[in-house]
């Protein structure tokens, strides 16, 4: 395998956000354009449009900068963990599908949340405890419990 290869490889994830939000960059800077033409006509119904047609680039630009905000902040906590020897090992059984077994998910599970209660102002027990509801398959959870690991990674920091 060349080395080409190999750092698309590892930074896959990375290439793919970059790619969406030079999309997304692109779209906004359209929709802006587009919403300063409209602000520009001289028809009261065309500048209403335009008015309301700008809170989407400035809705959008706020979302797309706290995201990535949230996904440096997650790389960087995941770095510190892996230096400390912390990350959850991904060792559970898989269907043949590749699906995590979800009971196995499900009693890895208690033992991170059983891990977060017992130290709930530590961001390494609520990282874990994310990725353990990731693996149980409940999106939602794992965010919040993201968020929480990175207000109190900030707050440490």
């Amino acid at each position: 395998m060349n080395a080409f290869a190999a750092g698309f490889r590892k930074n896959r994830t990375k290439i793919w956000v970059g790619a969406v939000t030079l999309l997304l960059v692109f779209y906004l800077v359209v929709s802006l354009q587009r919403s300063l033409l409209l602000l520009a006509d001289s028809n009261l119904t065309a500048k209403a449009i335009g008015a309301a047609y700008l809170v989407l680039p400035i809705v959008g630009a706020w979302a797309l900068i706290r995201e990535l905000m949230f996904g440096a902040r997650t790389e960087q906590m995941a770095k510190v963990l892996e230096a400390e020897g912390g990350l959850p090992v991904d060792d559970l059984p898989r269907t043949p599908g590749g699906r995590i077994v979800r009971a196995a998910a499900d009693a890895e599970f208690e033992k991170y949340r059983g891990e977060a209660e017992a130290a709930p102002e530590d961001w390494r027990s609520w990282f874990r405890l994310s990725c353990a509801y990731d693996a149980a398959g409940d999106r939602k959870r794992a965010r919040a419990s993201m968020r929480d690991a990175v207000k109190l990674f900030t707050a440490a920091s």
